[in-house]
């Protein structure tokens, strides 16, 4: 049996990986504000009531972290857990939540603090993603995601125009 010296290739390999993935020791990333976050939240609100429906709203910022939380009038309390887990979860994979409902039933999907079930959708302003927006209290899913998407559009819109 040989025993060979590797720490030269392993130096070499170190020295090289660092020079090949080097990243700024600083990063900047965007954040919503929270008059940017409130406006969307209250937007979703307002979309949902004009389809006769009391929902609860979360918007996270890009760490998962809410940043508000609004619950209407009548929606059921339930409605503020449930909008949290699916703006976390949008957040966390970056898609809504309908496009992971076949993940559900799989060991990620039983991860807890997250839902797979329509309502959530990760908030992109000029191709970052900065957010995530669950919803809680429609009739289903479907309508959770589209009054989510309707509350974000025209503050997402503003920003992008500079506003």
């Amino acid at each position: 049996m040989t025993i060979r010296n590797t720490t030269p290739l392993v130096l070499a390999g170190l020295l090289t990986a660092s020079a090949v993935g080097a990243e700024p020791a600083m990063l900047t990333a965007k954040q919503l504000s929270l008059d940017a976050a409130l406006k969307m939240a209250q937007g979703t609100v307002l979309a949902c009531r004009a389809k006769g429906i009391q929902i609860g709203v979360t918007v996270v910022d890009r760490s998962g972290t809410p940043q508000v939380m609004l619950r209407d009038s009548l929606a059921p309390p339930i409605t503020e857990t449930i909008s949290r887990m699916k703006a976390v979860t949008a957040m966390n994979f970056t898609a809504p939540t309908s496009a992971l409902s076949r993940r559900a039933d799989t060991p990620i999907g039983r991860v807890p603090g997250l839902v797979m079930a329509a309502g959530g959708v990760p908030i992109s302003v000029a191709g970052a993603v900065v957010g995530a927006i669950g919803v809680s209290g429609a009739p289903d899913g479907a309508t959770d995601e589209e009054c989510a998407a309707q509350g974000a559009k025209p503050i997402v819109e503003e920003i992008e125009l500079g506003g």
